[in-house]
């Protein structure tokens, strides 16, 4: 997640994957995507259009990836979320460049949203 997005909009994708070394290449070889290393469990990869990323953080998903928005009031957009009826699956924290909080949607769907971190803007 390394550029800022746009104010709730999708922003980036994450997969959680068994072996990162491997999505890297079986991704790179079929589609050309691009990566850029953050440490041992986080991948960042582009395809010429959308962000996203593999991590090894949580159990392999069935069902898909994780969606993320990202936000320019991350507290403001924490309360809309809660105030909406959603239940947070992960608290707010933090990571190289940002933070972000998961949650789970009125039917079971998780999604998260990031900020960027002020200093880094």
């Amino acid at each position: 997640m390394g550029t800022q997005g746009h104010h709730h909009q999708i922003d980036n994708i994450e997969f959680n994957v068994a072996d990162i070394a491997r999505s890297k290449a079986f991704y790179g070889q079929v589609f050309g995507w691009t990566f850029i290393d953050y440490g041992p469990g986080y991948t960042e990869f582009r395809d010429g259009r959308l962000a996203g990323g593999f991590t090894t953080d949580g159990p392999v998903r069935a069902g898909g990836p994780l969606v993320i928005l990202y936000s320019n009031e991350l507290e403001a957009t924490l309360r809309r979320v809660v105030d909406a009826g959603a239940r947070i699956s992960k608290e707010t924290f933090t990571f190289p460049g940002g933070r972000r909080f998961h949650f789970v949607d009125p039917d079971g769907y998780e999604l998260a949203v990031w900020t960027a971190d002020q200093e880094a803007s």
